[in-house]
C-alpha cells in the first residue's frame, strides 16, 4: 500500500502540471451540445480573450519572461483597446454591416440615432458613389424639419450627418438623446443584480444599495451616450479636414473608444474586451472576404472553428485555475469555485500533534494540557 501511495503522489505531482490544460481542452467539445448548426464564434472569442488575460498575468508573474508581458500591465491598456475595437467596430458598421451579427447591428443602428438612409449616404460617399441616397436623406431631414444642403460635388458630408445643424450644436443635443435611449439598457444591468444578490442587505440597509445602483446607472449611461455622440462629432471633425474615405473613417472613430475611461475601473475591461472579440470577428471577415487566397483558405478552415477556439480557451483557463489561482479575480475564482464545488467554508481546526518519547512523557503532557487533546505521530511509543 505503501509503495502505491507513493507511486500515486509521484504520478500526480508529474502530470499536474499539464493535467488541467488537458481536462480543460477535452471540455471544449462540450459546445456542439448546443447543436451541430449553431455558431459561436463571438463567445469563443470573447472567452479566449479572456484566457489570454489570464496567461499575460501568469506571464507577467514569470521572473524570467516577464519583461516580455510588461505591456500588457500598462495602466490605460483597457482604453487603448477600446479605441481598436471601436476603430474596427464603427466603421464596419457604415462600411461593411454584413459583418458584424444582425443584433449587434440592430444596436447600433437604436444607439447610432441615424437613419439607416444617413448610414447608406455615408457608404456610398466613402466608396466614390456620392448622391444615391441623398433624396432619402433630404425627406428624412424635412420629415424633422431640418434642411439638409446636399450636392454630390460636396467635400464634406457634416449635412448628411447633422443636416443644416452646427458640429458641436449636434453634439450637445444628440448627447441628451442618447442619453435617454441609454438608461432603459443599464437600469435592470444594475438593478436586477442588486435586487438578487444583495437581497438580504437591501431589507436591513436600502439606501446605500440603491444609491450604488444609482450612480452605476448614471455613469454607464453617460459612457454608452458620450460613445456614441463622440463618434459623431470625431466623424464630423475628420471629415472636415479630409475627404470622406474609408481609412478617414476608421481614424476619425479610434478616439471614441476614449469614453469607456468614463466608466469604472473595474469595469472598463470587461467592455474593452467584449468589443474586441466583436472586432476580432468582423475584421477577419473582413480580411479574408477581401483577399482571393484567404477566401480559399476559409473554404477548406474547419467547420467548427468556434469548438476549437473554445477548447483552446478552457484549457487555458484550468491551467490557471489548478495553478494558478491568483491570477483570477475574487469574484470569478469564486463562480468557478461553486461551479466545481469546491467548499469556501473555513476549515476545521486539527488537535496539535505532540510527539512523545514514552507513557510517563504522554501522561504528563494529558496534565498539562487544557485545550486540545494531543494526537499521538505514529511510530511513537
Amino acid at each position: 500500500m505503501y509503495i502505491i501511495a507513493c507511486t500515486n503522489h509521484y504520478l500526480n505531482c508529474r502530470t499536474a502540471g499539464w493535467r488541467a490544460f488537458v481536462a480543460g481542452a477535452m471540455a471544449g467539445p462540450s459546445l456542439l451540445l448546443t447543436g451541430p448548426d449553431v455558431q459561436h464564434t463571438s463567445m469563443a472569442i470573447y472567452i479566449l480573450l479572456r484566457a489570454a488575460v489570464l496567461a499575460a498575468r501568469c506571464g507577467i508573474k514569470s521572473e524570467q519572461f516577464g519583461w516580455l508581458f510588461r505591456p500588457f500591465a500598462w495602466q490605460h491598456g483597457d482604453v487603448a483597446l477600446m479605441c481598436l475595437s471601436s476603430s474596427q467596430i464603427l466603421s464596419a458598421w457604415i462600411l461593411k454591416p454584413e459583418s458584424l451579427p444582425s443584433s449587434y447591428i440592430s444596436f447600433l443602428n437604436k444607439h447610432g440615432g441615424k437613419d439607416k438612409s444617413v448610414i447608406n449616404s455615408l457608404r456610398d460617399i466613402a466608396f466614390s458613389d456620392q448622391g444615391r441616397h441623398f433624396d432619402i436623406v433630404r425627406k428624412f431631414y424635412k420629415s424633422m424639419n431640418m434642411d439638409a444642403p446636399l450636392d454630390s460635388n460636396i467635400n464634406t458630408t457634416c449635412s448628411v450627418i447633422h443636416a443644416n445643424q452646427g458640429c458641436l450644436s449636434h453634439f450637445i443635443s444628440f448627447l441628451g438623446q442618447a442619453y435617454l435611449r441609454s438608461l432603459p439598457v443599464y437600469v435592470p444591468v444594475y438593478l436586477i443584480p442588486a435586487i438578487i444578490v444583495h437581497r438580504q442587505a437591501i431589507l436591513k440597509k436600502p439606501l446605500p444599495i440603491f444609491l450604488k445602483t444609482l450612480i452605476g446607472t448614471v455613469r454607464s449611461s453617460l459612457f454608452l451616450s458620450t460613445y456614441c455622440a463622440s463618434a459623431w462629432f470625431w466623424t464630423c471633425i475628420l471629415f472636415r479636414a479630409t475627404r470622406c474615405e474609408p481609412a478617414s473613417i476608421a481614424v476619425s472613430t479610434f478616439p471614441t473608444g476614449l469614453a469607456v475611461s468614463i466608466e469604472k475601473k473595474s469595469r472598463r475591461m470587461e467592455i474593452a474586451l467584449y468589443c474586441f472579440a466583436r472586432a476580432l470577428e468582423s475584421f477577419a471577415i473582413c480580411f479574408t472576404d477581401g483577399d482571393a487566397m484567404l477566401s480559399k483558405w476559409k473554404s477548406k478552415a474547419p467547420k467548427r472553428v468556434d469548438v476549437v477556439l473554445f477548447s483552446i480557451a478552457t484549457s487555458i483557463i484550468m491551467h490557471c485555475y489548478a495553478q494558478e489561482r491568483e491570477v483570477f479575480r475574487s469574484k470569478y475564482l469564486n463562480v468557478l469555485d461553486w461551479i466545481f464545488g469546491i467548499p469556501h467554508d473555513p476549515p476545521i481546526m486539527q488537535p496539535p500533534l505532540v510527539k512523545v518519547s514514552s507513557m510517563s512523557h504522554l501522561l504528563g503532557v494529558l496534565q498539562d494540557s487544557k485545550g486540545h487533546k494531543p494526537t499521538l505521530l505514529p511510530g511513537t511509543s
